[in-house]
């Protein structure tokens, strides 16, 4: 159906997967029933718990992937080789969408399996393999989501990447919710349902995530309404959660209030539908054209210009090889400023500076995620204090994922400031988080977490967009995702080699146990340090990229100027 085939139905769908395939944030809810079953100690839980984040977080394949069957008109390069246009056209982003369905379902059916007695009790190495499957399905789903939103959205790239991470953070507070309404107490069934809900719902939707051919400087208007359901959303599961752990809720509540966040998540296809009809009577002539280098002249695109003829559909010639490298070549474009591969990102200062500000600014974030629950209770909290503030975590989360994106669009648009400025401005935020965790002052968890966690979000949000900024986005999920692969090793050696330790060291002897201010006291100083020097390579990143996003900004004001 044609109505269907368009940038804002696929971004609903991106939504609607993004949203399902969290699971790597509800590993508490199963890992008693493996660790029980499978007659596990606690380190080698820890030590599944780690495949699984690696798995998570380990998403070159699933770039590699995407550049290999999704095609890419490089409007500054030579027009791509009929043998290779040949071999993308038969691809598209579904196949990468379902590359994950399949391991989510493979590395979750088998661990399910694994608990029942479906099978015979699995080595170790071989259950860390399935959470590792399991969790790296994500990588697939969240990077064709990204990706394919940055292509289709080029204006507003902070705005679309902050939807999709942020519906990303969300994930685990709404399936946490599925759980409790049909699966309360038995995570069994409810491993059995991760091996099947994000499968069936990407294999149900991966056909409308496409990427299409579409300049439009109108397209703020329609994404705020994206935003605009997006925000009710987590403000409706912030209310349920905490209402939750006040009330006793009965079985018909808790399906009551899972079906209005079903509604509500059915949102985003009102708003895209919405979206189409309005550009369709804006311009009824013009149309949009999904990237084909089989069908689609390379030499030609597409734009929608008003003109008082009836706004007929205009087609623009690219310019002539010489003139790009007579373009390029002038003084106010950056030398690095092209479509790069992951080789080529590799030997520039600023990747090494990305991997750095992710090695250790979200490095220590995952170490006070990880951590949340011990801190608690050294200080005293009761449960159902520190069930809520782990909880409402995922919030703090996606506030900053959804609102990195979308202050960073503002402030570039607006203001004429760069998002790498935001990013330091951030990376600060987690430093005066960890002092204030690290303090421990009564009341001290109800500001601190939510410091970090705002700023954590928020660079999750800054990091690929400003990949894509300086490295092009034809090779982009090969680039973050090899960034992003510092994020687990961060955790590791924060997580284990400092908190851990520091704690150990600390703690009694006869139970393990340690309460008090000076438990992580020492520890969260030293992440607080390593924040800091996160916070001076964002300093550094935004000074040696000022005046790139100065050309940026530009541009962009002579193309919606141009547009409107």
């Amino acid at each position: 159906m044609e109505w269907l085939a368009n940038r804002w139905v696929a971004a609903a769908a991106g939504i609607w997967i993004q949203w399902s395939c969290g699971s790597s944030y509800t590993f508490s809810i199963y890992s008693p029933v493996l660790k029980s079953s499978q007659g596990y100690d606690q380190s080698t839980l820890d030590t599944v718990s780690v495949f699984k984040d690696i798995g998570a977080n380990f998403g070159i394949l699933s770039g590699l992937l995407y550049s290999a069957v999704t095609p890419f008109n490089d409007r500054r390069g030579p027009p791509p080789s009929p043998t290779k246009s040949k071999w993308k056209s038969l691809g598209g982003p579904w196949v990468v969408l379902a590359a994950g369905a399949v391991q989510c379902f493979l590395g979750f059916f088998f661990m399910w399996a694994s608990i029942v007695g479906l099978i015979h009790r699995p080595p170790v190495a071989v259950v860390c393999f399935f959470a590792w499957l399991g969790s790296n399905g994500q990588t697939f789903l969240n990077t064709t989501n990204v990706v394919t939103g940055l292509r289709n959205f080029p204006e507003y790239s902070g705005t679309i990447v902050g939807i999709m991470k942020g519906f990303l953070g969300l994930s685990g507070a709404i399936l946490i919710q599925l759980y409790h309404t049909f699966c309360d107490g038995e995570p069994t069934t409810y491993l059995l349902m991760l091996a099947f809900l994000p499968t069936l719902i990407c294999l149900s939707l991966m056909f409308l995530v496409r990427i299409y051919e579409v300049q439009d400087g109108d397209s703020k208007k329609h994404l705020d309404g994206f935003s605009t359901a997006t925000m009710i959303i987590v403000a409706y599961l912030m209310l349920v959660i905490i209402l939750q752990n006040i009330l006793s809720f009965s079985s018909w509540l808790r399906v009551f209030t899972f079906f209005v966040l079903m509604i509500l998540l059915t949102s985003p296809f009102g708003f895209a539908i919405r979206a189409q009809c309005e550009e369709s009577r804006r311009y009824p002539k013009a149309f949009s054209i999904e990237r084909n280098p089989l069908t689609n002249n390379p030499k030609l695109i597409a734009s929608s210009s008003k003109s008082s003829a009836g706004e007929n559909l205009e087609y623009h010639e690219l310019p002539s090889e010489e003139e790009r490298v007579q373009a390029t070549s002038d003084d106010s474009v950056l030398p690095h400023e092209e479509e790069m591969n992951l080789l080529q990102a590799m030997s520039t200062v600023e990747f090494w500076m990305l991997f750095t500000i992710m090695v250790s600014g979200l490095g220590s974030g995952l170490a006070t995620i990880n951590n949340m629950g011990q801190i608690g209770q050294s200080l005293g909290y009761t449960t159902v204090e520190i069930n809520n503030l782990v909880s409402l975590w995922s919030m703090w989360n996606f506030l900053g994922r959804f609102g990195g994106g979308y202050v960073s669009d503002y402030i570039m648009h607006r203001k004429g400031l760069s998002r790498p400025l935001l990013m330091a401005v951030t990376l600060g935020i987690m430093i005066l988080g960890h002092v204030i965790i690290a303090s421990g002052f009564h009341g001290n968890l109800y500001l601190g977490p939510v410091l970090v966690g705002i700023g954590y979000g928020a660079n999750w949000s800054l990091m690929p967009t400003i990949t894509s900024e300086i490295f092009g986005v034809k090779h982009m999920g090969t680039i973050f995702n090899t960034i992003a692969a510092a994020s687990p090793l961060g955790s590791y050696l924060l997580s284990v080699r400092v908190v851990g330790y520091i704690y150990d060291m600390e703690a009694n002897e006869e139970d393990n146990s340690c309460y008090g201010p000076h438990c992580f006291m020492s520890s969260f100083l030293i992440l607080a340090g390593v924040a800091f020097l996160a916070f001076l390579f964002g300093v550094a990143l935004y000074f040696r990229t000022r005046r790139f996003y100065k050309n940026v900004v530009l541009r962009r004001l002579q193309h919606s100027s141009s547009s409107s």
